[in-house]
């Protein structure tokens, strides 16, 4: 009886040392697994990685050309014309003068480079972004003046890609440049605008007169601040 008591308790002792054994191993296991992977608590408070840029360029203009835009902008605000159509769709489309002022710098750039009048780049610009340069549409088309990548790929692969599109001064040169080709394949104003929408229908004829309208407002205040600044010059020539 002695024996058999003996026996039992050794048994026991023997189970709850294995017991306590594999009770340990586990919480080893666990505090390792603990160090090698964060808890959901642990992934939830770290501080989420900081977002790329927007609109990231992945191939940078040259100093000098960032310079050149500059110094265009300084003319646009010096000359009478460009300072009073800046203000007058700053105005018009509720859009900061400094942005607008670029714009417009860059549609006389675009227009003299490509013998295109700048007046109607600014309003295909109106009609097609209402100047917001990082428009996009639901087809795909991006930026000031909507232009669609997939139709356009060689042009823009002399600026870096498509992503070029969202930077305003590119935009409006690629624009300018497709605006151009229709003109000379049409041969009219009316032509190319709805070469430019893609399409002969009354949608693309709303679209013109649209554009048109806009060209001619932006014409009328175009001519009256060159007479202004005529007459001013001529009484300056007088005193």
């Amino acid at each position: 009886m002695g024996e058999a008591s003996g026996s039992l308790l050794v048994t026991g002792f023997r189970r709850a040392f294995g017991w306590a054994r594999g009770i340990l191993a586990l919480l080893g296991l666990g505090v390792s697994f603990a160090l090698a992977f964060p808890t959901v608590r642990d992934a939830v408070l770290q501080p989420a990685p900081l977002p790329e840029p927007a609109f990231a360029v992945t191939n940078p203009q040259p100093t000098a050309v960032i310079d050149t835009t500059a110094e265009q902008s300084a003319v646009a605000e010096e000359d009478p014309e460009q300072r009073a159509l800046t203000e007058f769709i700053a105005k018009r489309y509720r859009v900061a003068e400094q942005a607008i002022t670029g714009i417009v710098s860059s549609a006389y750039r675009a227009g003299a480079e490509h013998r295109v009048d700048p007046l109607l780049i600014l309003a295909v610009v109106a009609v097609e972004s209402r100047f917001n340069p990082v428009a996009e549409s639901v087809f795909g088309a991006k930026g000031l003046m909507q232009v669609l990548p997939k139709y356009h790929r060689e042009k823009l692969s002399a600026h870096g890609g498509e992503t070029a599109l969202l930077e305003p001064d590119i935009n409006i040169r690629v624009g300018t440049q497709i605006l151009r080709e229709y003109l000379r394949r049409s041969g009219e104003t009316e032509g190319a605008l709805q070469m430019y929408l893609g399409g002969a229908d009354e949608a693309a004829s709303l679209y013109t007169g649209k554009v048109l309208a806009e060209r001619d407002r932006l014409k009328q205040l175009a001519e009256r601040t060159r007479q202004l600044a005529e007459r001013a010059k001529r009484l300056a020539t007088r005193g």
